[in-house]
This record gives structure tokens, C-alpha cells and sequence, in this order.
């Protein structure tokens, strides 16, 4: 006779069908928001592209602009006395969220002391800044070069002198390494540092590191470390993100803070336009450049002047609460032939101080007055 099953096998059978199919759906619904999750997150880190000027809905050209071997565009600003009466020619390279329009080292200096200098200035927008064309291949080096086919095509000659203010010293010391040979001389204006330059000691490095906002040091971390990160890190709102990006004057001195106060009405007028592209090829793009991983360490630069035809300056403010005085004075160190300066009480912005653009100005062409 055969066996008939029991009802307690038949439930617990049934039971075990039961809990697999819905095992099955528990995974499947893991697998779909695992997808949709990483989809979105994806979506989200994603910067947007640049509004790129002169296209349809983009932002009008209205600046002079050169057409660079890649194809994108420069814009630039001349100040001065006319290019071809110009003894001087200097090329302006400005700092972080600025753009061509701040060029305080020409439009800072008296009509007199510019005609007597015989001084002409262009003043550029850094890529994706203003109107000039984004590149997202954008490097120390490729800097130089957009400079150095800027003064080709401008006929500067073969020698000129460059000039960059706070981030804008990543050019300079790229057009250190790069075209020295095109240089008539060089300064950098509390020209921000990277922590991970291979050549700097690292506990100098972490010391000066570590006196930032945790919020500026994650910053920082996530722009060197996770550079496609960059953009939403800085955009999201679940923790604050960079406080120089979003304009917090807590950072700043008080002599920085006064100064910003008398400069703010004259920057009304054009202040949208220095991120009018989007702000990841503009400010992050800075960030992800300045804080990334070097071809070179300036440290190791070699001097570009050895008959002395020309001259480096480097100034920095002892009071700088964006860029550490003690690796400044340690990159001067080691650079014996980098003439340095250092402003008693100064901030960053301590070049906007009455007489100190006409001060530096004056000490970069000082060794071609004298001759």
C-alpha cells in the first residue's frame, strides 16, 4: 500500500516554496534599486556641460578672443599704453573666481606711472572663466603654452614678462618649467600651494594642511584624491563644502576683509560673468588643477635667469589665512635665485593696499630700468 504524504510535509513544502519565491523578489528588488541607486548617484556627480560662449543659448562673445591650436578660444583685456609703443609687455593671469576684468596690477597703477613705464598688459581669461573656452584636459602645462601663443599671436615678441595673482601662480610656475625661454621675467602674488608637491616635507606640509576648516582640508582632499567627485562634493547640501567657493569671509583677515568691502561695488558690474559657464570648469576645474597631481614639483625648478637677464619675485603676505606662510618661505629656500617678498600685516589680498601694485610692478621691470 503506498505511503500518502502527510498534511505537515505538504504545508511545510509549501512553505518552502513560498519563502524561495520571495526570497527571489527581495533579491531582484535589491538588484533593481542597486541599479537605480548607482544610476542616480551617477546622474548626480555628473557636473553639468559648459554654456559655452557664442553657441545658441550660451553666453555672448564680446571680448577679443585667439583661436588656440586645439581649436577653443581665449578671451583677453589690453590695458596700458598701445602694444606697439609698449617698452614692457606683461601678461596677466588672474586668480581664483576672477577673470580678464580683475587686473588690479593695470588698472590699479596712475595713467603717469604707466606711461612712464611704458607698460602694456593683457589680462586673459583662464580657461573656462569668463569667455574663454573650457578645457577639460586643462593642466600646469597646457597654461604656458595657451600663454605663449597668446603672445605669439598678440606679436609680443619673443620675450615678455609674466604676472600671476593667487591661483592664477599655477601658470607661472608652469611657464617657468615650460617657456622660460620666452620669459623676460616673472611674479607670483600669494600664489596658492599644493600640499602633495612631491618635494615638500611632509610634516610641513600636514602642519600647514591641518590649520584649515576640516571643511577646506575634505575639500581639498576630495579635488586631489576624487577629482570626479569635485563638483557635486562642492554643489551638494548635506555638509559644507569649500568655504572659498561659496565666499565665506571667515577665513579671510581683517585687512582682506576691508579690502574686499571697497572692492566689492567696483566687481558688481561684471562679477556674473566670471562663472557665466558653469562653475565646475571654472572653479573646480581650478581646484581639481591646482590640488592634482603635478608633472613637476616648482621646488625643483631650475633658474631661468643664470646671466641674470631677468628676475623671479614671489610676495607673500605674513597675515595669509588661504595660503601657509611657512611652506611659502620654504619654497623661497629653495629656490635661492627666487627673490622674496614678504609684506608685513598683509593678507591675501594685501597687492590691492595702496602703493603695493605700483611696488611690484615697478620691482618686476626694475632690473631691465636699471640697465
Amino acid at each position: 500500500m503506498a505511503a500518502r504524504a502527510s498534511p505537515g510535509a505538504s504545508t511545510a513544502s509549501a512553505t518552502s516554496q513560498t519563502s524561495v519565491r520571495h526570497s527571489g523578489l527581495v533579491k531582484k528588488f535589491l538588484l533593481v534599486f542597486i541599479v537605480g541607486f548607482v544610476a542616480y548617484t551617477y546622474q548626480a556627480i555628473q557636473p553639468p556641460p559648459p554654456k559655452i560662449c557664442g553657441s545658441p543659448g550660451g553666453p555672448p562673445v564680446t571680448a577679443p578672443r585667439i583661436k588656440l591650436r586645439d581649436g577653443r578660444h581665449l578671451a583677453y583685456k589690453e590695458h596700458g599704453v598701445p602694444r606697439e609703443k609698449a617698452r614692457h609687455k606683461v601678461v596677466f593671469v588672474h586668480g581664483f573666481d576672477s577673470c580678464r576684468h580683475d587686473a588690479a596690477f593695470a588698472t590699479l597703477l596712475s595713467p603717469d606711472k604707466v606711461e612712464e613705464l611704458g607698460l602694456y598688459m593683457v589680462s586673459i581669461d583662464r580657461p573656462g572663466y569668463g569667455e574663454s573656452d573650457a578645457d577639460p584636459k586643462r593642466t600646469p602645462k597646457s597654461l604656458a603654452l595657451d600663454i605663449e601663443e597668446l603672445a605669439d599671436q598678440l606679436d609680443l615678441g619673443s620675450k615678455f614678462y609674466v604676472l600671476g595673482y593667487s591661483m592664477g601662480g599655477q601658470a607661472i610656475w608652469a611657464c617657468l618649467k615650460y617657456i622660460p625661454h620666452r620669459l623676460a621675467g616673472a611674479t607670483l602674488v600669494a600664489p596658492v600651494i599644493n600640499y602633495w608637491w612631491k618635494n615638500l616635507p611632509s610634516n610641513m606640509s600636514m602642519e600647514a594642511f591641518n590649520q584649515q576648516p576640516p571643511r577646506d582640508q575634505w575639500a581639498v582632499r576630495v579635488a586631489h584624491h576624487a577629482p570626479w567627485l569635485t563638483h557635486w562634493w562642492n554643489t551638494q547640501k548635506w555638509f559644507p563644502g569649500s568655504s572659498v567657493v561659496s565666499r565665506n569671509l571667515g577665513l579671510l583677515s581683517q585687512s582682506d576683509k576691508e579690502i574686499i568691502f571697497k572692492i566689492g561695488a567696483a566687481r558688481r558690474e561684471y562679477e556674473h560673468l566670471v562663472t557665466q559657464q558653469g562653475t565646475h570648469e571654472s572653479l573646480f576645474r581650478d581646484m581639481i588643477v591646482g590640488f592634482g597631481k603635478w608633472e613637476f614639483d616648482p621646488t625643483q625648478l631650475e633658474n631661468p635667469f643664470p646671466s641674470n637677464e631677468g628676475s623671479v619675485h614671489l610676495w607673500q603676505g605674513d597675515e595669509d589665512a588661504l595660503v601657509p606662510i611657512s611652506l611659502q618661505r620654504y619654497i623661497a629656500q629653495k629656490l635661492p635665485w627666487l627673490r622674496y617678498h614678504e609684506v608685513p600685516g598683509g593678507g591675501h589680498m594685501f597687492s590691492f593696499a595702496k602703493g603695493m601694485v605700483e611696488e611690484i610692478v615697478t620691482t618686476l621691470l626694475a632690473s631691465v630700468e636699471k640697465d
